[in-house]
């Protein structure tokens, strides 16, 4: 923790007033209250809103290597450190920290690219080579496909799923977190009756990759769950990190959520944001419910918090929303 930097410009005054609520929300106490959702729907300035609270936090003393930043594209992830770091570069132009400005960014990424860094730095907690590859999905349909065919599964009288489809149900399966038989129930009823091959090939093609020392980007997600199932590992990891924040969270899969309340479990210093009206990743098992049911998730631990009251929203004082 550092101490707060003298500002030259308010860079606050271009935003309204649920906009400075979201930006400002629990700084007096180091932006350490929490959890807070923000519901943002378009044409709110949601992006304007989370890169300023984001620069606001490191102009109040937090460095930026303490906070993580969560996108679902890499353009996103750059589109929010360029705009925080014109802020926090404007907004100290007598008083500019220079590490702390080239530290911005450090941890912002998507989803997949920080769980890759974070296995790279934990590989050996998890029997991984620290040269692991991570194949892209043409290549893992590819390699599920030679296992398709060593087991003779494309020989069937019956047709079986091809390469593409097996690799949406395996996704769909693991980052709903959904046993292979609900997944096939909910999502692929047509491929029911295949769910003993399914299962004998999703094996084997784990398998495969732990022999090759590979994952596919659902592994990404996946190890960094088997990692956080470690309670030494979540504090060292969580320890790293005073903020942790989430853009577009209606987007988020199960797994993503369960990465997020596992390293949070309080909610302390947790901001997400995000429009309940839609969800643009529903082909990649996002929910909509995890922001649906955000506020109930932390509600039992947040009873007692002494943080300020935004709104009454839902009973939830620690929600805001942004019209």
């Amino acid at each position: 923790m550092n101490s707060r930097l003298k500002a030259d410009v308010d860079y606050l005054d271009r935003l309204n007033t649920s906009q400075l609520n979201a930006a400002s929300y629990g700084i007096e106490n180091n932006g350490l209250c929490g959890p807070l959702l923000i519901i943002a729907g378009a044409g709110t300035g949601k992006t304007t809103t989370l890169a300023h609270r984001y620069a606001h936090l490191i102009i109040n003393g937090i460095f930026p290597d303490r906070i993580m930043l969560l996108t679902f594209t890499r353009r996103a992830a750059a589109e929010m450190s360029r705009r925080a770091e014109q802020i926090v570069t404007q907004a100290l132009k007598s008083n500019r920290s220079t590490n702390k400005i080239a530290a911005l960014g450090s941890w912002t990424g998507t989803f997949h690219s920080i769980a890759n860094r974070i296995l790279r730095e934990y590989h050996q907690n998890l029997d991984l080579d620290p040269s692991f590859s991570v194949i892209d999905k043409a290549d893992a349909a590819d390699l599920l496909d030679l296992e398709r065919h060593a087991l003779g599964l494309q020989t069937k009288e019956k047709r079986f799923p091809q390469k593409t489809t097996c690799l949406e149900i395996y996704s769909r399966t693991v980052n709903a977190q959904r046993p292979l038989a609900e997944a096939l129930e909910l999502w692929f009823p047509h491929y029911q009756d295949r769910e003993e091959e399914l299962n004998l090939l999703f094996g084997r093609y784990v398998e495969r990759k732990l022999e090759l020392q590979t994952l596919d980007y659902d592994d990404l997600l996946l190890y960094w769950s088997y990692l956080l199932e470690d309670e030494h590992m979540v504090r060292i990891i969580s320890a790293e990190f005073d903020h942790m924040m989430v853009d577009e969270y209606q987007d988020t899969n199960k797994l993503q959520a369960a990465i997020l309340k596992r390293l949070r479990p309080s909610g302390t210093g947790v901001t997400v944001v995000g429009d309940d009206a839609q969800s643009i990743y529903s082909f990649r098992s996002a929910e909509v419910e995890n922001i649906l049911e955000f506020p109930n998730l932390y509600d039992p631990l947040l009873k007692s918090s002494n943080c300020k009251r935004i709104t009454d929203l839902h009973k939830a004082f620690w929600m805001l929303q942004m019209h």
